[in-house]
Order: structure tokens, then sequence, then C-alpha cells
């Protein structure tokens, strides 16, 4: 009812449906407050503020104290802008090409040549290959799909990564599935996967090394360790990616997990989720394996500090005992945000998860 008295177009009213975004914890940017879908699209329950790397460089080397400073990027970040503009005169346009070596502004354009009187043949064949007018489709990016890329190039261009790629024989947790497969559908409808078995295992596994389950506090000075765990689920979409959470997913078995799980992909795919599904994460699990992608890795679901990828699952030979077997191996690789996580503490929680994964009889215990 509250929401009817709001100022907001239809279009804000409708993403923030879909989002599952209260409209009364927007400040809306149009006439008289009134609440746009950008304001919704921009709009984040997670803490804002931050500055990016580049803005810092360079507020640092002229001394610029940025506290003060309201960002105008994602979720309240200082960017680069924000500092250029505080500095005025003093900032000297070309200093990001110093602090960033990898970005170059571009050389002017030189002037036309005169028109010759014919063309000439390299000309000539230039031409013909020219994109003729109607033969590129331009599609607007929907609301969602702007909040994607807008989180995802936030968490890109902020957080220095590494990854860590394994692989893993899934003999043992396939065989485990399938005894377990008809008894878990008779107590509850559902059906077990290799997902769900995986997930219990992650979550087990991040309670015994709390970095990968970390975050990094909003000025960078702490490192916030969680002794839960709320395990996000990347869930594909045609209009984009929703990663609704399992909240206390450390407190729950098996079935608990598997049951939860399920609930909140459904309720992504049929836009059900609710605010508080989508915020809180410690950290995600992206799956394309059933999609046959032999491996891949992640953007970081920030504000985590790693997410898990699991690639598909296929039969291959190895040695075991001094004998040639085929067994089915999937690939997994962890994508860490190394301004928390060094590469010794991944690696110690792959080679875990590995091996619990590998041997995962207490798992049910």
């Amino acid at each position: 009812m509250g929401n009817d008295k709001l100022r907001a177009t239809p279009a804000a009213r409708s993403l923030a449906h879909r989002m599952g975004v209260d409209l009364n914890a927007i400040a809306g940017s149009g006439y008289k407050g009134r609440i746009h879908a950008e304001d919704v699209a921009e709009f984040s329950y997670e803490q804002a503020g931050g500055i990016t790397p580049l803005a810092k460089k360079i507020a640092d080397s002229f001394g610029l104290d940025t506290s003060s400073l309201k960002g105008t990027g994602f979720r309240g970040k200082v960017t680069r802008a924000d500092v250029a503009a505080a500095l005025g005169d003093r900032y000297y346009p070309n200093l990001e090409a110093i602090v960033d070596p990898f970005k170059t502004e571009k050389a002017p354009a030189a002037p036309a040549p005169a028109a010759a009187p014919a063309a000439s043949k390299p000309a000539a064949a230039h031409a013909a290959t020219t994109a003729a007018p109607g033969e590129v489709e331009l599609v607007p990016m929907n609301m969602m799909r702007r909040v994607i890329a807008k989180r995802m190039a936030d968490s890109y261009f902020s957080a220095p990564t590494f990854v860590l790629n394994y692989e893993v024989d899934m003999y043992e947790a396939t065989k485990l599935r399938k005894q377990l497969l008809e008894p878990i559908k008779e107590k509850t409808g559902k059906k077990l996967t290799v997902t769900d078995i995986i997930s219990i295992a992650v979550v087990r596994t991040l309670m015994n090394h709390p970095y990968i389950n970390a975050s990094l506090s909003a000025d960078g000075s702490q490192i916030e360790l969680h002794n839960y765990v709320n395990l996000a689920m990347a869930v594909g979409m045609d209009e984009g990616l929703l990663v609704p959470v399992v909240h206390g997913a450390e407190k729950l078995g098996l079935v608990d997990l598997m049951l939860r799980l399920k609930d909140i992909t459904e309720r992504a795919v049929g836009k059900k989720l609710t605010p508080q599904d989508q915020e809180g994460s410690t950290f995600t699990i992206s799956n394309l394996g059933m999609y046959g992608v032999e491996s891949f890795t992640s953007i970081i679901n920030q504000p985590n500090s790693a997410i898990l990828s699991i690639a598909g699952t296929k039969e291959m030979p190895v040695v075991r005992n001094g004998e040639v077997v085929i067994r089915p191996i999937m690939k997994m690789s962890l994508t860490s945000d190394h301004r928390v996580i060094n590469g010794l503490g991944a690696a110690k929680f792959m080679q875990e998860l590995k091996a619990t994964l590998e041997s995962p009889l207490p798992l049910l215990v």
C-alpha cells in the first residue's frame, strides 16, 4: 500500500518487483524525488562506498583526502572522475596513463586526405566490405543486465584476482548420489544432484578455511572473517543472472541444504526472490557443468573474496594403482581476491575440497 503513494515510474515499479527491492528504501533522482528505473537498477542493499584503485592512486599522488568525496560510481564508489573534479586545475589529464600504463588515450585522428579523382583498388576493396545500413541489430540492455554489467565491472576492475584449476575424480561422489537418489526422492519428492553434494562439501570445507569465506571492509583496511557460511548459487536466465543465498548453510545437513538450494533456485527462476534472499553471501558457486563446459573462471561476486566455478564431468583415462582406468573427471577452478587470500591458502582449500569430493562418505555424518 505504501508503494502506491510513492512517486515512481511504472518501469521502476516493475523492475523493483522483479528484483525484490523495496521502493521505500530508494531515493529517487527525478522531479520531487520520483523514482526511475535507473534508481532501482543502481540500488544495492550492500554497504556503499569505497574508491577505485586508479582513483586512489591519483588522489594519493596529489595528497588529496577522499574521505569527504561523494562518489558517483557504482554503490557510491569514488571514481577517477570524482577525484579529477575535486582537484580541478591541479589534475593533469594524462596522469592516468602514468599510474595505469594499460590505459592510453587515443591519438587524434589524422586529417582526411584530399579526394582523388578516381578510387584506388584498395579503397574499392574496403568499400566492398563495409557493412550496409540495416545489417546491425541494436538490442537495448534490460535493467537486470545493466545491473549485472555494473556490478561485474566494479568487481573485475577493483579486485586483483588469481585462479587455481583442479581436476576431481567424481567416481565416489556419483556412486554416493546413485545410492541416495531413491531414498531421498521417496522422503522429499526431490532429486539429489551432484551440485547438492558439491555444495555440502564446499560448506564443510569453508569452515576450515576462514579466509576463503571472508570479505574485505569497505575502506579496505580490515578483513571480515565469518564464522558462518551464507552460500550463494549463481542462477542464469535469459534476462540475466541472479545469485540467491542460503543463509546459515553450515548448520544444514545434505538433505536440508538440497531442499533450500532447490527452493531459492526455483524462486529465482520465477522471479519471486525477496531482498533478503539475495544479500549477505560469503561465498558463491557457479556451475555450468550441465551445459558441457569443459573449464571456465568466474568473476567474484563481491563482497565475497572467492568464487568456485564448476565445469562438466567427462569420462577420462587415469592411472590408479599403476593401472589405466576410466573415471568421471570434473574440472573446477577457484577465483580469489589476492587482497584477502594468498595462493597457499587457496591451494589448501582446493586440496581439501578435492579430497572431500573424492571420499564424500563423511559428509553424511
